[in-house]
């Protein structure tokens, strides 16, 4: 990250709130486990899926604390945050499990403590230690993150930036209103609250269809024009770049000065306190990423996530934990980038789309220049929608995935009713991602994409045991992503 990119006060209040978390740990230890990712990569389903399968005993043969029997209870608890909103765990999963529909997606921040009663590995340990651990999942939506590089740049570069991106590629169409109301603003000119909020929802809408599915680009600030929630039409959010020239400063009472005035606003009044008093209280993050849905759109959406992979990364300090910076600035010791949906996929292709999202994640840190140290990739899927079969097509066995389209679904012109399961080839990624990154990098303009059908299923319908309880989530690789962001802490 820019350095500098908060005051010293607050500074002394981050400084306040590790203390009074390390305070509370002495007695209750704890872990703050922020999970994001970025559009539609599935927060929800994952949070849904972890609490689920801890709750209700399910298959977790990675996970190194259920699977030798050191973990006794599960339950979850009140969380410690009272001014933020609880992550409705039982709505979620009941929309899963008895529904079959796919909950809503992340709008705003939430958070869910899940605590579990464990014996130590070390006879020493147990001794000491309470034999507990909270973890407190803080739920955020992953243009929250985005924006806080943010922080480190001034009107001037956010507009210069922002512009010269909108330029480029399909955005250049996307954003062709938006600008031309930017080139045509008389920038020293008196403010004016209807120019402001004319080019501010240009902007907002230029945003939104480059985050639409038909393109899935990813990098998006400011994330608030997006999802405004309780600030919307506030002159915090009513801003948008300004084509500025190569020098000068804005005139008194400006519309340059109004736009920069509002961007300023935006940094203090909304991207300040989510770093203050969420992201700088974290100890472990993962980040969910869609690369199969950026595959299927296309080099540009692959090169846009990678994009904001790099801006992501930049956001953290992976390293271990001294009891100093603990207290003073602690860090996020371990983040973990997960690509999802790897039940669209046969297994076949899971260590391709691991490879691929490796490949994407060790570019971005060789961009920013940090160390690996503390980040780890993974393709995973939360809930497991499909099954695994093959069959046979021209005297050659065939490997498919079965599961049941979302009800709409069209796969080779036949629309699906929510009912019926199908079978269908999934496609197949690369074995080598270097030579397709090479090809992205030198701007290849006849590079073709694997074709891999990207199908909405429905979840699964669960079995229930004799006595009517339902069985746990199905999924893929939940156990793996468990043991790495919080294993160590039950050992």
């Amino acid at each position: 990250m820019p350095p500098r990119l908060t005051s010293f006060a607050d500074d002394a209040r981050i400084a306040f709130d590790n203390l009074a978390d390390r305070a509370s740990g002495l007695v209750n230890p704890t872990v703050r486990l922020g999970v994001t990712g970025l559009s539609r990569s599935g927060k929800t389903v994952f949070i849904s899926s972890l609490v689920h399968n801890l709750l209700n005993g399910g298959r977790l043969p990675l996970f190194e604390p259920v699977q030798s029997g050191r973990v006794s209870a599960v339950r979850l608890e009140p969380q410690p945050d009272d001014a933020v909103p609880r992550f409705q765990y039982e709505d979620h999963i009941r929309a899963l499990v008895k529904d079959r529909i796919w909950p809503d997606s992340t709008r705003a921040i939430s958070e869910l403590r899940i605590t579990l009663d464990y014996q130590s590995a070390s006879g020493w340990n147990r001794l000491f230690s309470p034999g507990r651990l909270s973890i407190d999942i803080v739920d955020y939506p992953g243009e929250w993150l985005l924006d806080l590089p943010l922080l480190g740049k001034d009107y001037r570069t956010f507009s210069e930036e922002t512009i010269a991106l909108a330029e480029t590629g399909v955005r250049s169409e996307l954003s062709r209103e938006w600008l031309a109301l930017t080139r045509a603003a008389d920038i020293h000119a008196s403010a004016d609250e209807m120019v402001a909020r004319d080019l501010a929802t240009a902007f907002a809408d230029y945003l939104k269809a480059c985050k639409a599915d038909e393109r899935s680009l990813s990098t998006l600030p400011p994330g608030r024009l997006l999802l405004p929630g309780d600030l919307d039409g506030s002159p915090a959010l009513t801003f948008a770049p300004l084509a500025l020239p190569p020098d000068g400063r804005p005139g008194r009472g400006s519309l340059w000065t109004m736009m920069e005035r509002r961007y300023e606003a935006y940094k203090s009044v909304v991207v300040k306190p989510f770093f203050r008093e969420h992201f700088a209280r974290l100890d472990r993050q993962i980040v969910l990423v869609d690369a199969l849905q950026a595959m299927n759109r296309g080099p540009e959406a692959v090169q846009d996530l990678e994009r904001a992979l790099t801006d992501v990364l930049a956001c953290f300090r992976p390293g271990t934990n001294s009891l100093l910076s603990s207290l003073l600035g602690r860090r996020i010791d371990r983040v973990l980038v997960a690509a999802t949906k790897a039940d669209h996929l046969h297994h076949e292709s899971h260590d391709r789309l691991d490879a691929l999202t490796r490949r994407l994640v060790d570019r971005a840190i060789d961009r920013i220049g940090m160390a690996g140290a503390g980040i780890d990739v993974m393709a995973l899927a939360s809930v497991r929608a499909t099954r695994e079969a093959t069959v046979k097509r021209d005297g050659h066995e065939l490997p498919v995935i079965v599961g049941t389209p979302m009800e709409g679904e069209t796969i080779a012109g036949e629309r699906f009713d929510g009912q019926r399961k199908t079978a269908i080839f999934p496609g197949d990624l690369p074995q080598d991602p270097e030579s397709l990154f090479d090809r992205l990098a030198a701007g290849d303009t006849g590079l073709q994409l694997p074709d891999v059908n990207v199908v909405r299923f429905r979840p699964p319908q669960l079995e229930e045991t004799g006595g009517g309880i339902k069985l746990s989530v199905p999924h893929i690789r939940l156990d793996r992503a468990m043991q790495f962001l919080f294993g160590d802490r039950l050992a």
